[in-house]
């Protein structure tokens, strides 16, 4: 089972942040692939995105499901389906903005050996969730 480890923090060619790493978790999830652990599409920066574009949830997961796209044709589905794509600039911003609670970024830090680090967003925790996950899971065994 694969962790992803595309950030939320990179777009593609659209400009829509973690856009890739949606791509990347829904096209694992279809081939059986993507570890337990991550949803395919959950209700965090996943549902923010498919809201913030105008993307129906269940005709996105069918396309990936369906056609197993590469990036690039994903985008050009999505650039077809969405029906706010201006909606990105917003969503953007709110994920460069988050922080997670102190509790949330407690854990991560302590789980990956960084306890009392000064570092607050969630991209960047979550990054390093993802790597020690993925190191754990894949290169540790």
């Amino acid at each position: 089972m694969t962790i992803p480890t595309i950030t939320s923090g990179i777009a593609g060619p659209l400009g829509v942040l973690h856009m890739p790493r949606f791509w990347q978790k829904v096209s694992l999830d279809a081939v059986g692939k993507l570890h337990s652990d991550y949803p395919a599409c959950g209700a965090g920066y996943d549902q923010m995105m498919l809201d913030a574009i105008g993307l129906d949830k269940d005709a996105t997961l069918s396309y990936v499901q369906q056609n197993k796209p590469t990036y690039v044709q994903f985008e050009a589905w999505v650039k077809e389906n969405a029906s706010k794509l201006d909606g990105a600039e917003a969503f953007n911003s709110a994920v460069i903005g988050y922080n997670h609670d102190d509790a949330t970024r407690d854990g991560i830090l302590n789980a990956v050996g960084l306890p009392g680090a000064d570092i607050k967003d969630a991209v960047n925790l979550n990054n390093l969730e993802d790597w020690h996950d993925f190191h754990g899971a894949e290169i540790a065994g």
